[in-house]
């Protein structure tokens, strides 16, 4: 259970470049009083804080911005969707400007080159009568004027990083720029202007002004090119968030001008468009043909199809009528209803749904604190071997090769790939299981998701439709009741209960035309069934372990009971004090989909468990219905928890199915609880993936989805820890004594570049791999 004193903020960040940003933003956040925990993610550039409840948010604005970043948090009364749209607007800007940054450092930059080079450019400018031009580009002063455009102007953004680092005392992949290309800019410099007192000190005059202004532009080109490709792994918010209506339809009374909030019987009414924002709980909506239902709410007239395939996956239409609910952002096919608001703004299921996916993309995976880890010595690591790399450079070849040499190894290494390789990978993952409608609560669960070996499913509403019908009603011979009273009291019993069955009698005896009536002291037993008083007589409705705690012969019925269950029907008894009164066989179907679900998780290798408060009898023939060999049978609520911990106690990863209120311990006690979105708020909140549809070929996805994310993972991984494993010796010149091969400063910054282009781009495939379903 969560810490009532603590709240849980997440919110986008604006300016981050590398995975160090992310750790200086974590590192300051965590100094604010009242902070507990901090989770900055550096892929969709979001940060997640635990901290005491009346914790002012400026001052976690106010810590964001003395670190060198921009805070985008959420106003009070504001929407996730403005935080989107305004982290999006800075998004685009910062990515514009970063493109004609791009543009005028690519131009200066190759202005540079050509004036670096006289030996391969003086002949073709001769050639085309425009000495005079090259005169200027080979002018030193030239050079050191535009080659300071790029690097002061362009390159502001790597120094005002620095700074920023430098004083929060913690270094970044900004600080290897800097470094790099700080040391050519003013060694050129030097050589500009004081070439004679280079000269006496015995310093070689080289100009490295191309050097400089080359890596500048090929690394903002990398960020802009990255910037572009992380746009697409925000997608799925951007989809979830286009689904809500931006106006809905609202029943106006024309005489007092009020919001009509119940029947329109007898009354004038108009119908009027409000913006989403001034929809009320409460308020009566009308929903046309082919519109989107705006909020979630109550059918009260009125029936349809509604296709909820944009938030469950499902693509068959659901039928709608009186008393059934909708989800805000799914399409209204045909027909016409009026439905009562009962969920709006940030409480519909649609806007959960965005906020739980954002905080799922900006949560961590194990994984990743491996990858922080080597973060965090990397970059001093990288400024000694860079200096290394000039000893050794300096003592057998000379000053210039050392200096090149120096640069080489400072651009080219690339924290940049290594904090993109988890996070980006996680982001799409969970933005395409919102597509199948498999809603993943964080990194972890998607991650071990895939290590699954046992699955345990839950009965009734998980394995079965869930909608559990009275299929035979006994009077026993001996009582002086009637049916049509029996049934009374029966329902009268399962009014207050929250049992997945107590609705099945409830029907029955509505259909029967059986009224309820008031029960005194009623009480549930836990697993067994539930008691009260009906004037003074005390009644008890539930199964034989009820039955026979209470003393009840139940010889003379049972092969009466045996027969039911044989057919795979749950027997409900209705008893007092004495005697057996009346029988109810209660039947739930098997889903369509279930043998086949558990038919390939079996293939998978996985062992497959149904747990149900049922008898054994009863329970073993729906298992075999389903192909399940293993039935944990007439376990109580409070037992299945204790079931699920049994199995993990060997270290075995296990998922639990369930949709039901007891179910959420067992939920919340697997390594991955999976919720039937069918279900009850609580088993969804209490598990790490809920599927939003009602059909088990999501756990198959749910699966898959986790081994292929987890696969690319790997493959990153690879990726940047192979980049900067090979290419940091070459770039220290490890080839040059044998093949005489080594790196430019250049050639570095497009392989820097391009690892992190590589990393996103890989992440992405994600979105078109085919999912099991």
């Amino acid at each position: 259970m969560a810490d009532s004193g603590k709240m849980k903020l997440s919110f986008p960040i604006i300016g981050m470049h590398c995975a160090s940003c992310a750790k200086l933003i974590e590192k300051k956040l965590k100094r604010v009083p009242g902070v507990s925990n901090v989770w900055v993610n550096y892929g969709n550039e979001q940060a997640t804080v635990e901290a005491i409840k009346n914790l002012d948010q400026k001052t976690i604005e106010k810590a964001v911005h003395e670190a060198g970043y921009k805070a985008l948090m959420q106003k009070e009364n504001g929407s996730l969707e403005e935080v989107n749209n305004l982290k999006e607007k800075e998004n685009q800007k910062g990515l514009r400007d970063l493109r004609f940054k791009v543009i005028i450092a690519a131009i200066l930059s190759l202005l540079v080159f050509i004036g670096s080079f006289p030996q391969w450019f003086s002949g073709v400018f001769g050639f085309l009568g425009l000495k005079f031009v090259f005169d200027l580009l080979s002018n030193g002063y030239f050079l050191l004027l535009v080659t300071g455009l790029v690097q002061f102007w362009a390159g502001k953004g790597f120094y005002q990083a620095t700074l920023s680092g430098l004083k929060n005392k913690t270094v970044s992949m900004d600080t290897l720029i800097v470094i790099g290309t700080s040391a050519a800019y003013f060694y050129s410099f030097l050589t500009t202007l004081i070439p004679g007192i280079l000269v006496k000190l015995d310093i070689p005059i080289v100009m490295y002004f191309d050097t400089s202004s080359i890596i500048i532009a090929l690394i903002l080109l990398g960020r802009y090119l990255e910037g572009k490709a992380k746009a697409h792994t925000s997608d799925a918010i951007k989809k979830l968030l286009g689904l809500q209506p931006k106006t809905a339809r609202v029943l106006r009374d024309i005489k007092s001008g009020q919001y009509l909030t119940a029947t329109i019987d007898h009354q004038k009414y108009e119908e009027v468009e409000l913006a989403i924002e001034e929809v009320k709980e409460g308020y009566l909506l009308r929903v046309r043909s082919g519109e989107k239902i705006p909020v979630d709410g109550k059918i009260v007239s009125g029936e349809s199809h509604v296709d909820e395939s944009m938030v469950t996956g499902e693509p068959i239409p659901s039928k709608k009528e009186k008393g059934d609910l909708v989800v805000g952002g799914t399409l209204n096919k045909n027909g016409t209803f009026l439905f009562l608001a009962t969920r709006v703004g940030e409480e519909t299921m649609l806007a959960n749904i965005v906020r739980m996916v954002s905080e799922a993309q900006g949560s961590k995976a194990p994984v990743s604190l491996l990858v922080d880890k080597v973060s965090s010595y990397f970059i001093p690591i990288v400024l000694l071997l860079s200096l290394l790399t000039f000893i050794i450079w300096f003592a057998f070849v000379g000053f210039g090769p050392a200096f090149g040499a120096m640069i080489t190894v400072l651009v080219i290494a690339c924290p940049c790939a290594l904090g993109l390789a988890t996070p980006t990978a996680i982001m799409v993952g969970v933005g395409r299981g919102a597509d199948l409608g498999i809603l993943i609560k964080d990194a972890q669960s998607l991650e071990i998701a895939g290590k699954v070996k046992t699955v345990i499913f839950d009965k009734t509403g998980t394995l079965t439709q869930g909608k559990p019908t009275v299929s035979d009603f006994m009077v026993l011979a001996k009582t002086s009741f009637k049916a049509k009273e029996l049934l009374s009291i029966s329902s009268s019993l399962e009014v207050g209960s929250d049992h997945p069955l107590a609705q099945s009698i409830l029907d029955y005896a509505k259909e029967k035309h059986s009224a309820s009536q008031k029960i005194d002291k009623f009480e549930t037993i836990s697993g067994k069934g539930v008691v009260g008083y009906l004037g003074k007589q005390k009644y008890f409705l539930g199964n034989k372990t009820l039955a026979s705690e209470n003393k009840i012969s139940l010889n003379e019925v049972k092969d009466i009971l045996n027969k039911m269950e044989g057919d795979g029907k749950t027997v409900v008894l209705l008893t007092d004090r004495k005697k057996l009164l009346a029988i109810f066989a209660i039947t739930d179907v098997l889903k369509d989909e279930a043998g086949e679900v558990v038919s390939r998780l079996k293939n998978e290798g996985k062992k497959v468990f149904m747990i149900t408060g049922d008898n054994q009898r009863t329970a073993e023939i729906i298992a075999k219905k389903a192909g399940i060999d293993n039935v944990l049978a007439q376990v109580l609520p409070e037992e299945k928890a204790e079931r699920v911990n049994k199995y993990r106690k060997d270290g075995t990863k296990v998922a639990f199915v369930g949709d039901g209120i007891n179910d959420a311990p067992a939920l919340a006690s697997a390594d991955v609880g999976v919720a039937i979105g069918s279900g009850t708020d609580i088993a969804i909140e209490s598990s790490s993936i809920t599927l939003l549809g009602k059909n088990l070929r999501g756990i198959l996805s749910a699966f898959d989805l986790s081994r292929k994310t987890v696969q690319i993972v790997k493959q990153n991984l690879f990726w940047a820890f192979g980049y900067n494993t090979i290419l940091i010796p070459v770039a220290m010149g490890i080839l040059y004594p044998f093949w005489k091969i080594s790196l430019s400063p250049e050639i570095a910054a497009l392989a820097m570049a391009a690892s992190s282009i590589t990393v996103v781009g890989n992440s992405l495939r994600l979105k078109k791999m085919t999912i099991n379903k």
